[in-house]
């Protein structure tokens, strides 16, 4: 390992985890403000491929041993279930509801079930960059 390997990799740890931590503030956001499920997971695949670009790939899927396809099938689901709720309960598809709830740490916050909708994105987006770069990292 090279002095620059080390730099690189220490600060990389640093980064990704505000990255991260970033990219969740931006996906719990996203209902009220520009955000939300595609961004959120965008940033994500960001922060997993500055892990790739600073350790190899066997490292990385030590750490993460995620399969992106299953993770790309439960987003769809999740995504397809939270659309069809519509028609379960007679209104137009896509029609999202929420309730104020008063939650012991987080005080009086409201639920939307448009962070279900935007979790399957989260996880479709994610899903798919990471696959795909995967693909491509594995090929050279």
């Amino acid at each position: 390992m090279k002095q620059n390997d080390l730099i690189l990799q220490t600060v990389t740890k640093v980064a990704a985890f505000v990255i991260l931590l970033f990219a969740v503030a931006i996906f719990l956001g996203g209902h009220y403000s520009p955000g939300g499920g595609f961004v959120g997971g965008l940033m994500t695949s960001a922060a997993i491929v500055l892990l790739l670009l600073a350790f190899d790939i066997k490292t990385v899927t030590g750490i993460l041993p995620i399969d992106y396809k299953l993770m790309i099938g439960s987003g769809l689901f999740i995504s397809s279930l939270t659309v069809a709720g519509g028609l379960v309960f007679g209104v137009p598809l896509m029609t999202h509801v929420y309730q104020y709830v008063d939650l012991p740490l987080f005080g009086h916050i409201s639920l939307h079930t448009a962070v279900l909708f935007d979790l399957g994105v989260y996880l479709v987006v994610v899903g798919v960059t990471m696959t795909i770069i995967q693909t491509i990292g594995e090929s050279e």
